[in-house]
């Protein structure tokens, strides 16, 4: 029986945890991601945003996040079989990423639909 397996509920928080705190220290576009969340929530401090846009912009980077997360987890399953080439390989890279992009471009336009109109009330 896989040990990772048996246990508690607060075991596998700590394993997700663990998983976290390792694409802190090694995935470099997680860290921008958080940086960026950090970002983007003290815009909605500061701009006092409504409760709908706060639930959207919670979702929208969570989403954004979870998915850095899941393209970095499959990254490593993937070259973990092989450290040569394979077009498999690399397509399969390449449309997760292909997927985090996308997220990334949908959430920076609703971000810009929510903050554009605080940010022109600023100049205007």
């Amino acid at each position: 029986m896989d040990p990772q397996k048996s246990g508690t509920i607060l075991k596998s928080f700590k394993f997700a945890l663990e998983g976290i705190l390792a694409a802190v220290k090694t995935e470099r576009n997680f860290r921008l991601g958080i940086v960026e969340a950090i970002v983007i929530i003290i815009l909605g401090i500061v701009f006092n945003i409504t409760r709908i846009e706060w639930v959207i912009i919670i979702l929208l980077t969570g989403l954004v996040l979870t998915a850095e997360l899941t393209n970095s987890a499959l990254e490593i399953i993937v070259d973990s079989f092989t450290d040569k080439y394979h077009p498999g390989a690399k397509r399969a890279k390449d449309i997760a990423a292909g997927a985090v992009v996308i997220l990334i471009i949908t959430a920076a336009i609703v971000g810009t639909l929510i903050f554009l109109p605080y940010i022109e009330a600023l100049r205007g």
